[in-house]
C-alpha cells in the first residue's frame, strides 16, 4: 500500500529471510517480482528501468540512540536546520512530529521512482512527488487510513487520533519506526557475552586482537562498531551510479553528493558490524560477496572481478552495468580518493578476523519479536 503501484513493500528489500537486506549487490525495485537473489526484473510495461544504485542496508539496531545519520551518503541527519528536527532531502517539507530518525528515513523510499513510487504516468503518488517531494505522502496516508482494520489500529494506538481520518503520514512513519527499531534489535552475540566475562573461541579472540592492532576499530568503534563517519575505500564501481541532474555520469560520488565538497568525494558511511556475517554482500554497492573478500580489499589486495557482483540478469540493462569501469580517469579519481591505509595480513589472520566478525552475530537473530505476518489488512500478498 505504501508503493505507488502497490507492488513492492519495505520488506521486499529488507526481508526477514535475508537478515533485513535482500542478498543482492544492487536491488531490483519497483516493477520486479519475488524477493532476494531470486527476484526478477519484471516483464512488459512493468519491467524495471534501472537497478537500485546502492546496496540495501540491513536494519540491525537501527534504533540505537547513538545513530544520528542515515543512508550511505548521510543525506539524512538529526538537525534543527529546517525546524523539523532533521536535515533531509525534503528540507522544510519534511513534516513535524516524527519520533526519530528511523521514522524520517522511512518516508524517503516511498518517494523514490525506482524504489517504490513507480514511473511517471503510472500512479498518482509519483505524479505528486514529481511536483514536490512531500505531496505524495498524503495520498499514501489516505490509502492506509481508509482500510478499516488499519484505521481502527491507528485509533487504538495513538492517543491523539480519535478517528481514522486524522491519520497522516507522520503516524504511519512512526509506526514503521516502532516496528523496525524493535524487530531488528540484537545484542546477544558471543562478543556481548565476552564483555561480561565469557571467553571467545580461540580464533575469534585472535581476530579480536587483530581487529584492534590493525586499527579496524578506528572506524568500526562503539557499541555498533561504527563511527558514523564517512570514508573512501575505493570500492569497485559498477551499476547505474547515483547520478545528479548536472552530473549524468553513471558514478557514485558518495558523501560529496550531499555536501558538494570535493574532500568528500567517494566517501560512504561506516556500516555497523552487528550481525555483519548475515548481511552479505558488502560495500555501498554490494561489491564483495564475502567477509574474506571485503577484508582483503581493506588490506589493499586487488582481488575484485565483476563476477563477484550479485546482479540478477537484466538483459536490457546489462550493457551499462560495468560501463563506468571503462572510464580510466574516473577509476583513477576513485583510487586516488582512498583515505584508509592498507595493511599486511596473512590468510590465517583473515580467517581469524572473519571468526571475530562472526562472533558479532546475535544468538537469537532467527527469532524476531513479530516476524513476517501471514496476511495484511489490505489483502495484498505478503512478500
Amino acid at each position: 500500500m505504501l508503493s505507488g503501484n502497490r507492488n513492492i513493500s519495505c520488506g521486499t528489500c529488507h526481508h526477514h529471510d535475508h537478515a533485513g537486506g535482500d542478498g543482492l549487490s544492487l536491488g531490483i525495485g519497483e516493477g520486479g517480482e519475488g524477493v532476494g537473489p531470486d527476484r526478477t526484473p519484471g516483464t512488459g510495461i512493468d519491467q524495471i528501468k534501472k537497478r537500485i544504485p546502492r546496496n540495501a542496508p540491513a536494519l540491525w539496531n537501527i534504533g540505537h540512540n547513538s545513530i544520528d545519520v542515515l543512508f550511505h551518503d548521510g543525506r539524512l541527519s538529526v538537525s534543527d536546520i529546517y525546524g523539523n528536527g532533521f536535515n533531509s532531502p525534503a528540507e522544510e517539507w519534511l513534516p513535524q512530529g516524527l519520533d526519530n530518525i528511523v521514522a524520517a528515513q522511512a518516508l524517503f523510499p516511498l518517494t523514490a521512482q525506482f524504489e517504490m513510487a513507480g514511473n511517471p504516468g503510472e500512479n498518482d503518488v509519483i505524479g505528486a512527488v514529481r511536483n514536490r517531494i512531500d505531496r505524495g505522502w498524503p495520498i499514501i496516508a489516505k490509502r492506509v487510513r481508509t482500510i478499516p482494520a488499519y484505521g481502527e489500529m491507528f485509533v487504538a494506538t495513538f492517543p491523539h487520533i480519535t478517528h481514522p481520518s486524522e491519520v497522516t503520514i507522520v503516524e504511519i512513519a512512526n509506526a514503521l519506526a516502532a516496528f523496525m527499531t524493535t524487530e531488528w534489535r540484537s545484542s546477544d552475540s558471543a562478543y556481548d557475552a565476552w564483555l561480561t566475562g565469557t571467553p571467545l573461541l580461540d580464533d575469534a579472540e585472535r581476530g579480536r586482537q587483530l581487529f584492534t592492532s590493525l586499527r579496524c576499530a578506528a572506524c568500526h568503534s562503539g557499541p555498533l562498531f561504527t563511527d558514523q563517519d564517512f570514508h573512501a575505500l575505493a570500492v569497485p564501481a559498477f551499476g547505474p551510479g547515483r547520478t545528479r541532474r548536472f552530473d549524468p555520469m553513471p558514478r557514485d560520488v558518495g558523501r560529496m553528493g550531499e555536501t558538494d565538497l570535493l574532500s568528500d568525494a567517494y566517501k560512504f558511511r561506516t556500516p555497523s558490524l552487528r550481525n555483519v556475517a548475515l548481511t552479505a554482500p558488502y560495500g555501498h554497492n554490494g561489491a564483495f560477496p564475502t567477509l574474506d573478500a571485503m577484508i582483503r580489499h581493506h588490506a589493499g589486495q586487488d582481488i575484485w572481478t565483476p563476477a563477484m557482483a550479485a546482479l540478477p540478469d537484466v538483459p536490457w540493462l546489462a550493457p551499462g552495468d560495468f560501463a563506468i569501469r571503462a572510464d580510466t580517469r574516473e577509476m583513477a579519481r576513485l583510487a586516488a580518493a582512498r583515505d584508509l591505509p592498507t595493511f599486511n595480513v596473512t590468510d590465517a589472520e583473515i580467517a581469524d578476523l572473519v571468526a571475530f566478525l562472526q562472533a558479532l552475530t546475535g544468538a537469537t537473530v532467527d527469532t524476531r519479536p513479530r516476524g513476517r505476518p501471514d496476511s495484511v489488512p489490505s489483502g495484498l500478498p505478503v512478500d
